[in-house]
């Protein structure tokens, strides 16, 4: 996004182009917050297709974080919202059965995915969202990351590493295998559409769980296998999903897919993230019948 529309918007009051901006037709979940401060503004859960071309909400996260203000520029008199720092937009009384219509300028706005809300410092605002999330390893995660997302009810499917010590890890630090970190993929879902043990039967179906330490032509410590729960009850049901995986005998001997605790999850660099819709025809992971 340009600085100097950011700037002519937030400062000078200007109006970006209609259907020609950012945000106008994200969909995906997560929060919008002020370009200038970095405070949360708006949720991702009240966003609407207005038809205006600009991003419009139906209320802000909180009240308490903009102001409205009589704008009586060009001939009309409207209601301009803005924070401390920046002109945003205007509100208007048309929005959806009977609400309120925050028309927002994009260039106001940074977008922050659900996905990224904790390591960019807004985990508060995960529990806004109806979703529960689960990290999984099974090989080079580009494929498990592709599999996952064509699936119903999964929002976002993340690459990242996972189950190591050092922090803030590169794809070269962990590819030397010696920062105990796997491959992984943050899987956020909506409960309501598809449940953990669902997922754990995709993940046992889209790897081989009785190699140790690879996955195919993939050897090293970063391509084991491996559930890492976030709680109790996750822990219980991958047990019990493991047990059952053992039982079928699909490749004649026990999977060696660790079951420990989730420690840090940390996103992989942009370029690993969709690498299936960046490099179409590409494929490393694919699922087997049931």
């Amino acid at each position: 996004m340009s600085k100097n529309i950011s700037y002519h918007v937030t400062k000078e009051g200007g109006t970006e182009k209609a259907f020609d901006n950012a945000y106008w037709d994200e969909h995906r979940p997560g929060i919008y917050v002020d370009i200038n401060t970095g405070k949360a503004l708006f949720s991702s859960l009240d966003k609407f297709d207005s038809g205006t071309g600009w991003p419009s909400f139906t209320k802000p996260i909180d009240d308490s974080a903009i102001k409205e203000k009589t704008d009586a520029s060009f001939g009309m008199v409207r209601t301009e919202v803005r924070t401390d720092e920046s002109h945003l937009g205007h509100v208007f009384d048309d929005g959806p059965n009977g609400m309120p219509r925050f028309c927002i300028n994009s260039a106001a706005l940074n977008f922050i995915p659900y996905e990224e809300l904790e390591a960019k410092g807004y985990g508060k605002y995960k529990g806004l969202f109806p979703y529960k999330e689960a990290i999984f390893a099974g090989g080079c995660f580009w494929g498990v990351e592709t599999l996952f997302q064509q699936q119903e009810g999964v929002v976002a499917a993340v690459s990242g590493y996972a189950g190591g010590k050092t922090k803030n890890p590169t794809y070269k630090v962990v590819s030397t295998g010696l920062t105990g970190h796997a491959e992984s993929v943050l899987v956020v879902y909506d409960p309501s559409v598809i449940n953990y043990t669902a997922l754990l039967n995709l993940f046992w179906r889209m790897h081989d769980p009785t190699q140790k330490n690879r996955q195919g032509p993939d050897v090293g410590s970063q391509y084991r296998s491996a559930i890492f729960y976030l709680d109790e009850e996750q822990k219980a049901e991958a047990e019990k999903s493991k047990r059952e995986f053992d039982a079928k005998g699909v490749f004649g001997k026990p999977a060696v897919t660790e079951i420990v605790p989730a420690t840090a999850f940390y996103p992989a660099e942009d370029y690993h993230q969709d690498y299936s819709d960046k490099n179409p025809g590409y494929a490393c992971h694919a699922l087997r019948p049931e």
